[in-house]
């Protein structure tokens, strides 16, 4: 077996989102993850605590992604200028182009079985949460955080979910700017 070759963890989230896609998630062990690429499935649990891990091993990335942004505004920014950066930060350093078809791949994964939605949207809510806490740290008062924060992640959500579809070519940066052009057109209207 092939312990100790560098990029364990990756070839092993490969492995496992190529099994799910033909297996189901369900069906598949992480014994079958790791020995699909020659490793042990002790070696698999010292880089993921479950096969869920597998498809949400970063969030920590995403997140610091999204704090580097709001870190990188201009001090005068608006609240929503702010998310503005974050987003800016995340798409184009997060998910470029290249990373379309695993992203789909995993999406389509987590699509089948409710319990990862839910992990899904447990992830989104702690992003939420963090830029929020980054934004009240700067200054922004509570209520303002926690709006702009929440939406910047509801435009995160809708623009990656258009980023995803097969007809799709726009980069999500770009895709993320018009979702957010669009919401604060939308907070502009007046009844």
């Amino acid at each position: 077996m092939t312990r100790w070759e560098p990029g364990a963890a990756e070839r092993l989230q490969e492995a496992a989102l190529e099994l799910f896609a033909t297996r189901g998630f369900e069906q598949t062990t992480a014994t079958e993850i790791a020995q699909s690429v020659g490793l042990t499935e002790r070696t698999f649990f010292r880089h993921f605590s479950d096969k869920r891990e597998v498809l949400f091993h970063g969030q920590h990335l995403l997140t610091q992604a999204f704090l580097a942004g709001v870190e990188g505004a201009p001090p005068d920014a608006s609240p929503m200028e702010i998310v503005a950066s974050a987003l800016r930060s995340a798409t184009t350093s997060f998910f470029p182009d290249e990373r379309r078809h695993r992203s789909r791949s995993r999406q389509s994964v987590i699509d089948q079985n409710p319990a990862l939605q839910e992990r899904e949207r447990h992830k989104l809510a702690s992003l939420a949460t963090a830029v929020a806490g980054a934004l009240r740290a700067r200054g922004v008062d509570d209520l303002a955080a926690t709006l702009a924060a929440e939406s910047g992640v509801t435009v995160f959500r809708i623009a990656f979910a258009q980023w995803l579809r097969e007809d799709e070519q726009r980069s999500l940066a770009d895709l993320t700017a018009e979702v957010l052009r669009e919401l604060l057109a939308l907070t502009r209207d007046r009844a």
